[in-house]
């Protein structure tokens, strides 16, 4: 009888190794390999798949019959409809990752608790007791219905075999890092645990057709823990954003094979636990003050349009490099605008200190912040403050010219409904008479930062 086969998996990329080594050589990681359970060397799978199996049935795609009649679960959370593609489909599997503390288990609880209100749902957590999500639901009011049931299990065999019976339409599983499988000797939460026990999962919601969220951990860069391919085996992937601690919260989703990736939901955090956001602009300018470096940027979230106050603190540096610090905004892109705007304006901020600050825990990725975040540090920089009432939208380029921006019309009809007067925007497709269009950055300096 061939020996068995020990093996040595990276936890990062999932590669396969004979023996262990410091340094993946597939994915870079150092100290990421992990010795699994050993593997029959008998005949290769390769060989038994070449024999044993089947010729399969096929149909053209105007045969296959189109399954209209659907109802999808609705969340409760209209903005959480809008990004899920309208509700939770039946037999898809959502994976919803975030950062510890900033709400999950909260959000879930309070989801099942309004489809509990008319369908059997099931909530399995591996992480808390019964007691401990009782306290939850308690504070929630989610603890009165019959419908929504609770188990405390780690076994992917036995919730799997719980979504197969068929007795929930919706199953929540918190979290998927620490299910494991007995037939795997590996640690909870390793890469092969995670990809074989959401593969039981995952087979066992398609074949029910019942609908399952799955809790997923993050890792201190932000991205989601373990393998890659958990991403791709999910039907959807919602990333929840924001400070723990404070501020606004973001649900979008970065994945939807039903529905849009461009949508967003935004929540804060209060006692009887997240509720929507109605107007985020108004609460995030309730307490802004007109000072130098305050400028107010029209950006968006998702297809919603937001304005947001962008806040620049200029300070001559005490050391010999100056500091440049960014909280919302990629520091990267602001070492870049920086540039643009030593080169291209008179601007002298090789010898500053810069602290740029997206106010509410935003974090920005649109183009249009960048003439915001320009008129912010000059403003800050020049001591010269932006008159009320004027919004700022824009994408910079390395030319210091201004360039246009998708959904304008939108930015501008948000900032038109909170009692603005004119926007500051690119100059090129100006036809509204609210914008005043610039060319470049200089021409936006000249004209409104002189007083």
């Amino acid at each position: 009888m061939a020996k068995a086969r020990t093996q040595f998996i990276c936890q990062n990329c999932g590669a396969n190794y004979p023996k262990w080594t410091g340094k993946c050589d597939n994915c870079g990681e150092w100290n990421s390999l992990v010795e699994q359970a050993p593997v029959s060397a008998g005949k290769s799978v390769v060989a038994r798949g070449a024999s044993s199996g089947k010729i399969l049935n096929s149909q053209t795609m105007n045969t296959i019959s189109a399954e209209d009649s659907i109802q999808r679960l609705s969340t409760g959370i209209a903005d959480l409809d809008v990004v899920l593609g309208g509700g939770i489909l039946p037999g898809g599997v959502v994976l919803l990752a975030g950062q510890p503390g900033i709400g999950k288990s909260t959000l879930l609880l309070q989801v099942t608790a309004h489809i509990a209100a008319s369908t059997p749902v099931l909530y399995a957590s591996g992480e808390e007791s019964a007691s401990q999500v009782k306290l939850r639901a308690e504070r929630l009011g989610a603890n009165s219905s019959e419908q929504l049931s609770f188990v405390a299990s780690t076994s992917a065999d036995d919730i799997a075999a719980t979504i197969r019976s068929g007795a929930y339409k919706l199953v929540i599983i918190d979290s998927i890092q620490t299910l494991s499988l007995d037939e795997i000797t590996s640690a909870p939460g390793s890469v092969s645990q995670i990809t074989n026990s959401s593969n039981v999962v995952i087979r066992a919601a398609k074949e029910s057709g019942a609908a399952v969220i799955l809790v997923g951990h993050v890792t201190k860069e932000g991205s989601i823990a373990g393998p890659k391919v958990l991403e791709h085996l999910v039907d959807v992937v919602l990333q929840f954003e924001g400070d723990r601690y404070g501020g606004f919260k973001v649900v979008r989703a970065i994945k939807n094979r039903y529905g849009s990736t461009s949508e967003a939901a935004i929540f804060e955090m209060d006692e009887q636990g997240l509720r929507v956001v109605q107007n985020p602009s108004a609460a995030l300018l309730a307490e802004r003050q007109n000072a130098d470096g305050s400028v107010v940027l029209a950006t968006l979230e998702g297809t919603r349009p937001i304005l947001v106050e962008i806040q620049a603190l200029v300070n001559t540096t005490s050391f010999g490099y100056p500091k440049r610090t960014a909280s919302g905004f990629d520091l990267n892109r602001l070492n870049l605008l920086i540039a643009v705007l030593e080169r291209r304006t008179k601007l002298n901020l090789s010898d500053k200190d810069i602290y740029v600050n997206v106010v509410g825990g935003l974090k920005l990725s649109d183009p249009a912040a960048d003439l915001a975040v320009c008129m912010a540090v000059a403003s800050a920089a020049a001591g010269r403050r932006l008159d009320d009432g004027i919004v700022v939208f824009g994408e910079v380029g390395l030319g210091g010219e201004v360039r246009s921006v998708l959904s304008a019309d939108r930015r501008i009809a948000e900032a038109q409904k909170l009692g603005f007067t004119r926007a500051i925007a690119p100059k090129y497709g100006a036809k509204n008479s609210f914008i005043k269009g610039i060319g470049d950055v200089r021409e936006g300096l000249i004209d409104y930062l002189q007083k």
